[in-house]
């Protein structure tokens, strides 16, 4: 560790000029002033140190086959013990804990987006750089609050399958955890809240991450969801899609919900699996129907009330191998929206969970770190918390994003309900024919018709009054249909 943190210095002065040159960049993000100068210079040595540290073993991966052959095996030995304990996730959270958030690709040029909430971070002339970095501290802040739920080892079996870890497979099981887990916080706790600094937590913070333990006695644990998706296909050591994770929470929820007081669900809401006609065996946009809200809520509260707060989850699939370009101002304009959980998706075939956006950047909270198996208890309000947040704030560009995922939104009550419902329908009007999802009243209307019968024979949208949206010409007048594919 000595030779690291020789290393780190000389990397420091080594490299201070280029260093500084690149923070003054314009899209850099603005650094503190005047006296927290010292304090900025102490956080740049623990970074050189940490990159020295992360970047040796890059150095040494990339050293010539005639190199590795000289070197002996006991130093090869102790060159991987060293790299994974530098390399693993306690060491990684050790970085996040002494330098704070990485702001990596975040840019002082333009506003976030964070599940609803806007944070004004771009300069003009009426602001100075204090309240940009008051609006990066607040977004970075509201950031490291959202659950995060990773891989994790060493829980018991999984059922009747020997698998104690759900490392290389469970991704999608995690990002659905997380789009869970803050319906629940928004809902128990609020918008506002912020992860505690101080001990004793709050209770009902530490009950909903008890709900997520890695156990059969946890209520949404990745082995009763799976139990529950049985019928979709989930099984332990498989991938699985969106839809058919919807659905299974769908019955995971249900499940818990029998036999349980209303008063004392795990999950204080309607579920709504939005979905397309038939089902979504027919295709074509998926259809928030008012009618099938107020039925879901009118189940969940046993006949008791008119309208209970509820979860809707909508699965799409909007491409083939990439998101249809069409899509990505909508899928953009979601996170506007104050209703806004996400989307569970991300990269192909390694889900994540997207809470918020920047230009073209999404942000994400990324489940592939590999972390020992937790319970906490529902009582224990000194529990350690750290391994279920994140400093970190990664990103991808939107229209890179795997085109399967499912979007989030959670209502709170009737007037939150209809406020979402007007924001997706003014969504879905401004979408140029390629709307995510349209909204109605009821089902009363007439079957949705092809594209191709909705064109004249001069290629122009005959009039039709079907909620089914007609696709949009190309520049040279030739029709084309959406990328959706069957759910």
């Amino acid at each position: 560790m000595k030779g690291f943190c020789e290393r780190a210095v000389a990397s420091k002065y080594s490299s201070k000029s280029s260093t500084e040159s690149t923070d003054r960049g314009p899209s850099s993000v603005c650094s503190d002033s005047g006296s927290r100068d010292s304090k900025h210079d102490k956080a740049s040595l623990w970074s050189n140190f940490f990159a020295s540290a992360f970047s040796i073993f890059e150095t040494h991966s990339e050293s010539s086959i005639t190199e590795k052959k000289e070197i002996h095996s006991r130093n090869n030995g102790w060159t991987e013990a060293v790299r994974k304990v530098v390399t693993g996730g306690s060491m990684r959270r050790i970085h996040e804990r002494v330098l704070g958030s990485s702001r990596t690709g975040i840019s002082s040029a333009s506003d976030i987006w964070l599940l609803g909430v806007r944070y004004k971070v771009s300069q003009d002339e009426s602001s100075g750089d204090a309240a940009t970095n008051n609006g990066l501290r607040a977004f970075e802040q509201d950031f490291s609050s959202r659950i995060l739920m990773t891989y994790r080892k060493g829980f018991d079996a999984i059922g009747d399958s020997k698998y104690t870890s759900d490392v290389n497979w469970g991704c999608m099981l995690r990002s659905s955890q997380m789009l869970v887990a803050q319906a629940l916080l928004f809902h128990r706790l609020g918008r506002s809240w912020r992860r505690p600094l101080h001990k004793p937590l709050d209770e009902q913070y530490i009950e909903i991450l008890h709900h997520f333990g890695d156990s059969e006695g946890s209520a949404f644990s990745i082995h009763n969801l799976l139990q529950a998706g049985k019928a979709y296909d989930l099984a332990a050591g498989s991938w699985v899609g969106p839809y058919a994770m919807c659905r299974s929470w769908e019955t995971l929820v249900r499940c818990k919900r029998e036999g349980t007081a209303v008063d004392n669900q795990p999950l204080p809401m309607a579920v709504y699996i939005v979905s397309g006609d038939e089902d979504g065996e027919r295709g074509g946009a998926p259809v928030v129907c008012i009618q099938d809200a107020s039925r879901h809520c009118l189940e969940f509260s046993r006949g008791r009330v008119d309208w209970t707060p509820i979860l809707l989850l909508v699965p799409l699939v909007l491409g083939l191998e990439k998101v249809n370009p069409r899509y990505i101002p909508s899928l953009w304009a979601t996170f506007t929206f104050p209703q806004s959980l996400g989307i569970m998706g991300g990269k192909p075939g390694a889900s994540t969970y997207i809470i918020g956006v920047q230009d073209e950047k999404a942000l994400y909270l990324d489940p592939h770190e590999v972390q020992p198996a937790i319970n906490i208890r529902r009582d224990d309000l000194e529990a350690d918390t750290l391994s279920y947040h994140c400093n970190v704030i990664r990103h991808i560009p939107l229209d890179s994003i795997d085109p399967s995922l499912a979007i989030g939104f959670y209502c709170r009550d009737r007037d939150d309900f209809d406020d979402f419902c007007f924001r997706a329908s003014k969504l879905a009007d401004g979408s140029n024919g390629a709307p995510l999802f349209t909204v109605t009243e009821t089902h009363n209307f007439p079957k949705p018709v092809n594209h191709s019968d909705v064109l004249d024979d001069s290629g122009g949208v005959q009039n039709d009054d079907s909620f089914v949206v007609p696709p949009i010409s190309d520049a040279d007048g030739s029709a084309h249909e959406d990328d959706w594919q069957l759910l």
